[in-house]
């Protein structure tokens, strides 16, 4: 799965616990009618794909959906969901010079000229 659209936050690297379990989240707002805000996690030495991200920045983010569950003191089970990041890409907006890329040129077509003036009432609705 993929997630596109341009970075919100880019956050700060976090370690947990003496195992050294290190996370950094990115938000990225997708583009469309509802833009949506997705923070997506990256973990472990995933985090290093962050560094030459930064805010503004057009992305493509691959991700995992991940799910957990968990039991509560009281015995109560709880879910937990995810999106855990892999892959990022940046995504290019514009050719690199700045410029629009170049349209192929569309053929001219010659008007119709054999119509006749009783066919405009043909259609069959």
């Amino acid at each position: 799965m993929e997630v596109q659209g341009r970075i919100k936050v880019i956050g700060e690297t976090q370690t947990f616990g003496s195992n050294g379990f290190r996370k950094r989240e990115v938000v990225v707002t997708t583009e469309e009618q509802y833009p949506q805000h997705i923070m997506v996690e990256f973990v472990q030495d995933k985090t290093d794909l962050l560094n030459n991200y930064q805010v503004g920045q057009q992305v493509k983010v691959n991700i995992n959906l991940r799910g957990r569950e968990w039991v509560n003191p009281q015995g109560e089970t709880k879910y937990f969901n995810s999106i855990q990041g892999w892959r990022i890409e940046a995504l290019q907006a514009e050719a690199p010079n700045g410029e629009m890329p170049p349209v192929a040129p569309t053929e001219a077509f010659e008007p119709v000229s054999d119509l006749n003036e009783d066919d405009h009432d043909d259609l069959p609705f």
